[in-house]
């Protein structure tokens, strides 16, 4: 698997090779507002100090101070971004400004015609939750709103017609014994991609669990990634002792919350501190960062950095020591 072919991911060979602290910003991601009208029973936040939404104008300033560093590849994200009521205005600022590629991140429950509107907007990519192939499960994960499953259903089928779907499933103990029947469900809605993952609470590697069919893996690069690291017992967090001790992504890459700039944005879920403060110096501040850190010393590298970024991260020591 070429970790290239992993959607919004964009780790390919040559970003890894070429990074550097002049080379194009790939990608960011920007909690826009904590405000969500699910209640997931995994969902823990993100700290209180950072809680609120940003304002249009200081969401604007972001999109342009990285724009003015070649970002590429931007997702907005929450919360959830579609309860902000500016998220639309912004899309547009966000595609005037030159960014290649938008993404939101979204529980789907919006409708059809606002999820339209954004993709008109140059919204090209959707992140979708979709964590049960049933309406009892499916209320239940979202915090038991009725009627909810069936909406967000119908809308990933519509949306998926039009720009470039991944499903997100997340997976509690509780209902982990579905993840199969999940999968197939997701699947056959028209997405491009699916992302598996366990819940932090959680947080196994559903080895004995998965057993889905060959020709839905192909269909999908990122979900056969996944299983293929599940069946060598391999979770979707944490560094080995093999593991880079360096975060290469710092080059290149950000998480935003009001004012402040993250390592990555499970960094900032997991409740670590900021890297520094939004404005021109941001850059500098994550070389710095990336220069004198070490991710095996600190706890939340180790336990928690995503699959994808150690295997790039890997990559990345290749090229630059």
């Amino acid at each position: 698997m070429k970790l290239e072919e992993i959607g919004f991911y964009t780790l390919s060979d040559e970003r890894a090779k070429e990074s550097s602290p002049t080379s194009n910003m790939k990608r960011c991601e920007v909690i826009l507002t904590d405000a969500c009208n699910f209640k997931c029973p995994y969902c823990r936040g993100i700290r209180k100090d950072f809680a609120g939404s940003m304002a249009l104008e200081d969401a604007q300033k972001l999109v342009k101070c990285w724009a003015d560093e070649g970002l590429e590849n931007i997702r907005f994200t929450g919360g959830e971004p579609t309860v902000y009521p500016d998220l639309l205005e912004l899309i547009k600022y966000t595609k005037v400004v030159g960014i290649k590629r938008i993404a939101i991140s979204t529980n789907g429950s919006a409708s059809l015609d606002y999820y339209n509107k954004l993709i008109d907007a140059g919204v090209d990519d959707m992140s979708i939750s979709l964590d049960a192939c049933c309406s009892l499960n499916g209320e239940m994960m979202a915090g038991g709103i009725p009627g909810i499953w069936e909406k967000v259903v119908s809308n990933i089928r519509e949306i998926s017609k039009r720009c470039y779907v991944t499903l997100g499933m997340v997976f509690v103990e509780e209902t982990s014994q579905t993840v199969n029947d999940v999968v197939k469900f997701g699947s056959n809605l028209g997405v491009a991609d699916i992302r598996i993952i366990t819940a932090a609470q959680y947080n196994q590697t559903m080895t004995h669990l998965i057993n889905i069919e060959q020709t839905t893996l192909n269909k999908h690069p990122i979900l056969a990634y996944r299983v293929k690291n599940f069946k060598k017992n391999r979770n979707v967090r944490g560094l080995q002792d093999a593991d880079s001790h360096k975060c290469g992504l710092m080059m290149d890459d950000s998480a935003v919350v009001g004012d402040s700039h993250f390592p990555c944005i499970i960094y900032l879920r997991e409740g670590g501190n900021p890297v520094g403060n939004v404005g021109p110096n941001m850059r500098q501040e994550r070389i710095k960062w990336l220069n004198s850190h070490d991710t095996h010393k600190d706890q939340i590298c180790k336990k928690n950095c995503l699959d994808v970024c150690v295997d790039y991260n890997n990559k990345w020591r290749k090229f630059h020591g």
